[in-house]
C-alpha cells in the first residue's frame, strides 16, 4: 500500500512544488519512492495549471532537482487518500485543518519545519514570492534541512505498515 504525502504552500508555484521536489529526491535516494508517493497543491486556486515560479525551477536546477511542475488547489476530498499533508507555514496549517473533514483527518496536517530539530520556534517557511532569490534559495535551505526529519518519520510509518 503506497504511503501519500502531500505539501501545500499558497498557489503552488514556489514553496510547496519544492518541497515536493527535494522530498521525491530524498525519497528516490533512500529507495523509498516505490512506496511513498509525493506531491503538491496550492490552498488557492490563482496559479492552477501554471508551472513552478521561474525562480522556483531556477533554484532547484542550479541544486540538481526537478523543476518540472503543474500547480492545483488542494481539495478537502483528498484527505481520504493522504496518509501526511505538509503545510508550509503556519497560515496553510489553519487552512487545511478547517478544511479537514473529520478530527482524524486534520491530524494528518503537519508543519514542515517540525521535522527541523534546528529550526527553533519559527517553523514557518517564509513566502519567497515577493522577493529576490535569497529568498528563494532560504526557503531551499529551510526545506532540505526538515526534509531529513521527515523522510526519518515517513520511513518509520512506512516500515511499521510492512511489519
Amino acid at each position: 500500500m503506497t504511503y501519500r504525502v502531500c505539501f501545500v504552500c499558497t498557489g503552488n508555484i514556489c514553496r510547496s512544488p519544492m518541497a515536493e521536489s527535494v522530498f521525491r529526491t530524498r525519497l528516490r535516494e533512500a529507495g523509498l519512492d516505490d512506496r511513498v508517493e509525493a506531491d503538491s497543491a496550492g490552498t488557492g486556486g490563482w496559479h492552477e495549471g501554471d508551472g513552478a515560479d521561474p525562480r522556483t525551477v531556477s533554484v532547484l536546477r542550479e541544486n540538481g532537482y526537478d523543476g518540472t511542475h503543474i500547480a492545483r488547489r488542494f481539495q478537502s476530498s483528498w484527505f481520504s487518500r493522504l496518509d501526511l499533508v505538509i503545510a508550509l507555514d503556519a497560515g496553510h496549517l489553519k487552512a487545511l485543518r478547517r478544511l479537514a473533514p473529520t478530527p482524524e483527518d486534520a491530524a494528518k496536517v503537519r508543519l514542515l519545519r517540525s521535522y527541523d530539530p534546528a529550526a527553533g520556534d519559527d517553523l514557518d517557511v517564509p513566502d519567497p514570492y515577493y522577493g529576490g532569490m535569497d529568498g528563494f534559495e532560504e526557503c531551499l535551505e529551510m526545506v532540505e534541512a526538515a526534509s531529513e526529519g521527515l523522510l526519518a518519520a515517513v520511513r518509520e510509518q512506512v516500515e511499521g505498515r510492512a511489519a
